[in-house]
């Protein structure tokens, strides 16, 4: 309870701050519900998730370019007999100035690495892993071109919890059609504090280097787009320093994309990733378990019911092929941002198939 009075003295106090400054404001909810179904499988496990989240924010505007945030992000399962399952503080300052952006402290994880591929953060993270706590600077260009390097501190060291953290970087480059991009994480996982049973620290890195063709400015399509890359990870548990594990493997992506209907395939052969998984399961590793198997075929088939810089609505039915079996996973997500931010990125007109029809 004094924890929640601390919190709750906290935002009234920052509040009364906010105006008596430039006021701003945000306000988003996000709503899931992703149903998978991998009954029998050895790399993955059936369920189904669903939620919404709540994310009032407040701001200071110091001037254009630097803005200090507080709010909240609250979760509520769908199902759950709480009224909040989970929730976490959002606290952050931001700088943005073109063409650097730059985050420090507890802030949304959609505004920094929503590219990563599945390989690195599975679905899941975003629903129940919202907030990146660390920092993030970033230089980028009207063309899409970026490099970015990134800490998250995911848990500190105490009788209860083990140390972790995430540090990264990612990279893309236009030559015209042609593009180059480049991904890395590397994961530190310490021991408990105090520990009655040794257990040794974990490094869990990995990497993914592609190189791809964009068609969609020379066709009728919002997205045609092929991708192929390499994959290295590099593992150890420290009590072995000498034994690293390097799987890696080939990861090819295809983008297809017309008013609002979608195919996203990702196939991936090579070496099974996640050593150390049935030591550890998702508190060593945040990307896709399925990334176990040796090879792996996913297709994604989507419909954008409607999508601006406000709502967007979107269905899911994806055929998982893999351990010699066609597995299936259907999910619909729905975000609603509002704000009063001057600096939206202005994207063109989204279209959809049915336009005309109404």
């Amino acid at each position: 309870m004094t924890k929640r009075h601390n919190l709750l003295l906290f935002f009234l106090l920052f509040s009364t701050a906010v105006f008596s400054q430039d006021r701003l404001w945000k306000v988003g909810v996000h709503s899931f519900f992703d149903n998978t179904e991998f009954r029998h499988s050895q790399v993955q496990t059936p369920q189904t998730m669903a939620g919404i989240h709540l994310a009032p924010e407040l701001g200071i505007n110091f001037g254009e370019k630097r803005r200090v945030f507080a709010g909240m992000d609250v979760m509520r399962e769908f199902g759950s007999t709480k009224a909040i399952d989970f929730y976490d503080p959002i606290v952050y300052y931001e700088f943005y100035g073109k063409p650097f952006r730059f985050y420090m402290g507890a802030f949304p994880r959609k505004l920094v690495l929503d590219h990563y591929p599945r390989m690195f953060f599975q679905d899941s993270i975003l629903n129940y892993r919202p907030l990146l706590n660390g920092l993030f600077w970033e230089i980028y260009s009207e063309k899409s071109n970026y490099f970015n390097v990134w800490l998250d501190w995911t848990a500190r060291q105490t009788r209860e919890h083990k140390e972790a953290f995430f540090m990264g970087w990612s990279g893309h480059y236009n030559f015209g059609m042609l593009y180059a991009q480049h991904f890395f994480y590397m994961f530190h996982f310490a021991s408990l504090l105090d520990p009655i049973v040794y257990d040794a620290l974990h490094d869990n890195g990995l990497s993914l280097t592609q190189v791809g063709i964009d068609l969609s400015t020379l066709t009728g399509f919002d997205k045609l787009e092929l991708n192929i890359g390499w994959s290295i990870g590099l593992e150890r548990s420290r009590d072995r320093i000498d034994e690293w594990h390097t799987p890696q493997g080939l990861l090819s992506e295809l983008k297809v994309e017309y008013r609002g209907i979608g195919l996203f395939n990702t196939y991936y052969i090579g070496g099974s990733q996640q050593y150390y998984y049935n030591d550890h399961g998702n508190t060593l590793y945040w990307g896709d378990p399925i990334y176990r198997s040796k090879e792996y075929n996913r297709t994604d088939c989507y419909i954008v019911f409607f999508k601006n810089p406000t709502i967007n609505l979107k269905l899911v039915f994806s055929l998982h092929f893999t351990e010699q079996t066609m597995y299936q996973e259907q999910a619909l997500y729905a975000t609603f941002d509002l704000n009063n931010l001057n600096n939206k990125k202005e994207d063109k007109p989204y279209r959809y198939l049915w336009d005309n029809w109404f």
